[in-house]
C-alpha cells in the first residue's frame, strides 16, 4: 500500500475506498473500539472516484472551519471531518449549560455548516473517570444534547444532528494529569457526506 504521508487528505479519502476488504473492516473495528467518532468517518467512507471527490469537497469546510474556531481541533479523517472541542471551551466543570463564549463559537460552527447542506453531523459527548460512571454517562449525555439544542437552535435541522455518549469509557488521553483530564472532557463532531452527496459523487457532479 502506499505510504499516509505521501497522501494529501483527499487522496487518503480515495485510499481508503482503494484498500477495501478485510484490512479496512479491521481498521474500522480498531478505530472504533478506540475513538468511535474516527470509526464513523472511516465506515461512512464509499473511496473510489467518488470518495476523491467528497475528500476534495470536505477539505474546503474543513478550512473554514479551522479558521474560525482556532481553539478546537479540526481533522480530516478519510472523506470527513473530526472536530474536537475541549469542554473547557463549552462547559464548567461538572456543567452541562454553555457558556456564552461557546454559544459564539458554535455560532460560527453552525453559519459554516449551514452551508453545507449536504453532510450530516455526528455528536458525541464524553468525560474524564472524575465522578462514578452511572454521572459521567448521563453527564456525556447532557453535553453531547445542550451541543446539538444549540446548533438546532441556529436553524441546522435536526434530520441532520444526531448524539451519542460514552461517559469515561473512550478517554484520548491517560487520565493520569489534571491537563488530561481535561482533554478528555470533550464533545466531539463527526461531519460526513449523506446520501445525496454521496449519489453526485458517484455521478461526477459533486462541485
Amino acid at each position: 500500500m502506499i505510504g499516509c504521508k505521501s497522501l494529501n487528505n483527499t487522496q487518503k479519502g480515495t485510499g481508503i475506498g482503494v484498500a477495501g476488504g478485510a484490512a479496512a473492516g479491521a481498521a474500522v473495528g480498531e478505530l472504533t473500539g478506540k475513538n468511535s467518532v474516527i470509526g464513523a468517518l472511516i465506515g461512512a467512507a464509499v473511496g473510489g472516484s467518488a470518495g476523491y471527490l467528497i475528500g476534495r469537497h470536505m477539505d474546503k469546510q474543513a478550512q473554514e472551519l479551522k479558521e474560525a474556531i482556532p481553539d478546537a481541533t479540526v481533522e480530516r479523517v478519510g472523506e470527513g471531518i473530526n472536530l474536537t472541542f475541549n469542554s473547557g471551551l463549552l462547559f464548567k466543570l461538572n456543567s452541562s449549560d454553555l457558556s456564552e463564549d461557546a454559544r459564539q463559537e458554535l455560532q460560527k460552527v453552525a453559519g459554516i455548516l449551514s452551508k453545507y447542506e449536504d453532510t450530516q453531523i455526528l455528536l458525541e459527548g464524553h468525560t474524564d473517570d472524575t465522578g462514578s460512571d452511572k454521572y459521567n454517562m448521563k453527564l456525556s449525555e447532557r453535553r453531547a444534547e445542550a451541543v446539538s439544542s444549540y446548533l438546532e437552535s441556529q436553524n441546522l435541522p435536526s434530520s441532520r444532528l444526531k448524539t451519542k455518549w460514552y461517559g469515561e469509557a473512550q478517554p484520548k488521553f491517560p487520565n493520569d494529569s489534571e491537563a488530561n483530564r481535561e482533554k478528555n472532557r470533550r464533545v466531539e463532531l463527526a461531519i460526513y457526506a449523506n446520501e445525496e452527496m454521496k449519489k453526485d459523487a458517484e455521478k461526477g457532479e459533486l462541485k
